[in-house]
């Protein structure tokens, strides 16, 4: 089947992602799916150039590549990204396609990133459809669904040996691995993709880092799971649990033995339950609920310092103060919620950035004369036009108090969404957040 569409390119950070758009339907239709993803040679293989085509028959379809997998950048072995930063790849895309409000449709390790992105940004998603997908991977304590480190390490071993190669398909999609055709072409794509030690690399970072359970209850728009019922890798009760975790969500367990959907009898059950799903009237979803990073930042001992300078030398050091922490949240793209008198009230997207830009705000600040502190934390808020309002504007407001001058604090929920960034954290204890009820396990961010 030819292609009727060009891919193009949009820049995210240091990197270029790759997209393309074609169809003229009445929805917008975002979709990806996990290492592997190819805009190019997706459209050789019949099956999913017909996939493809049958879902632009009813939208506008935006299909990109993720950095690290495709047409897009590649990724330093030794600095993955974090899965806030995969969700900037998704708000780029959906810019440069001039998308204001698109479904998502996510399979695989996509699939965490549409859900983190979903509930990050609630109001550019209509519809969330998850295929195959999982919250998290690993067994846990209170998931025992999760696999074990030894599973873990001999899936990682078998894609580090047979990627590119015809015979991962008997592991990955055992339905189809009888076709010749069909796995040649599958392993020419994956070998298209990324390299065998790039794959590996990627799959163990997601498979041990990953774990979005806690923004399941966050995700307010209608979502749709569908999961292969004999699925290798990603057990159908993986996909149960997300729906039975997102508000009104529908489960659909299709037949198929594949880790994607693409057998016959996958494909088109899968297709029919999502085009019914896209195409049968959304209903409007108020959004009064975004997960957000929430930062304070505060001048310690500023009374003192008024006392001792006086009231014309404070003014300019802290005009000088303010200054400085606005280049910041410019360069790090930090949203100003509010100023405190001697300190700001601010929100990110993402953790990660959060706290590279309260480094830089603490830095920036100690050039003009000034010490601040800074508490974080990544919570739901609720939306009351631009003001943000909730339990996890109070946590981030009292763990800065606790914060010592230059220091940057942050509540574990934090230190467990930037796990695998390369930020350094260090143990600060149990605290007693006053007003806040439970005791809260701190972690001081290490310069």
């Amino acid at each position: 089947m030819s292609r009727s569409h060009d891919t193009v390119y949009v820049t995210v950070g240091e990197s270029d992602v790759a997209y393309t758009v074609f169809g003229d339907g009445p929805i917008d239709l975002l979709y990806f799916y996990g290492l592997g993803s190819h805009v190019d040679m997706f459209w050789e293989d019949e099956g999913s150039a017909h996939w493809m085509s049958a879902l632009s028959s009813f939208s506008r379809l935006i299909y990109f590549d993720r950095r690290g997998t495709g047409a897009s950048d590649g990724l330093a072995l030794n600095a993955m990204p974090t899965w806030e930063e995969w969700t900037e790849d998704v708000l780029a895309v959906l810019d440069a396609a001039g998308s204001k409000r698109a479904a998502i449709f996510a399979s695989l390790d996509a699939g965490p990133i549409a859900m983190l992105f979903a509930s990050l940004h609630p109001t550019r998603v209509s519809a969330l459809v998850l295929a195959n997908t999982t919250a998290r991977f690993m067994v846990d304590g209170d998931y025992p669904i999760g696999s074990s480190q030894e599973t873990i390490d001999a899936q990682i071993e078998v894609i580090r040996s047979l990627w590119g190669t015809p015979d991962l398909s008997r592991f990955t999609n055992p339905a189809v691995a009888e076709d010749a055709e069909f796995a040649r072409e599958y392993a020419r794509r994956l070998r298209a993709a990324a390299t065998p030690r790039t794959a590996a690399e990627q799959y163990r970072y997601i498979m041990e880092s990953l774990d979005v359970r806690a923004i399941l209850s966050l995700i307010q728009v209608p979502t749709l799971v569908v999961h292969t019922s004999e699925n290798p890798i990603v057990p159908v009760s993986h996909g149960q649990y997300i729906a039975d975790h997102v508000a009104g969500a529908t489960f659909v367990q299709v037949p198929g033995k594949g880790v994607s959907l693409n057998d016959g009898q996958a494909r088109t059950a899968a297709l029919d339950e999502v085009s019914k799903f896209l195409t049968g009237g959304l209903p409007e979803v108020e959004i009064d609920r975004v997960l957000t990073t929430v930062v304070f930042t505060d001048i310690v001992e500023s009374t003192e310092r008024v006392a001792t300078i006086g009231d014309a030398r404070w003014h300019k050091l802290l005009d000088a103060h303010d200054s400085a922490v606005r280049e910041e949240l410019r360069r790090f793209q930090g949203r100003e919620i509010n100023t405190t008198g001697d300190g700001f009230f601010v929100s990110f997207d993402g953790p990660a950035r959060a706290i590279r830009c309260a480094q830089a705000i603490v830095g920036a600040a100690g050039e003009v004369g000034v010490p601040v502190r800074v508490g974080i934390h990544s919570g739901e808020c609720e939306v009351r036009g631009g003001d943000l309002a909730g339990l996890a504007v109070h946590v981030a407001a009292r763990i800065g108090g606790l914060a010592g001058p230059g220091e940057v604090l942050v509540s574990r929920t934090v230190g467990d969404l930037v796990a695998g960034s390369g930020i350094e954290l260090a143990d600060h204890g149990d605290h007693e957040l006053r007003g806040v009820p439970g005791s809260w396990r701190l972690l001081s961010v290490v310069r």
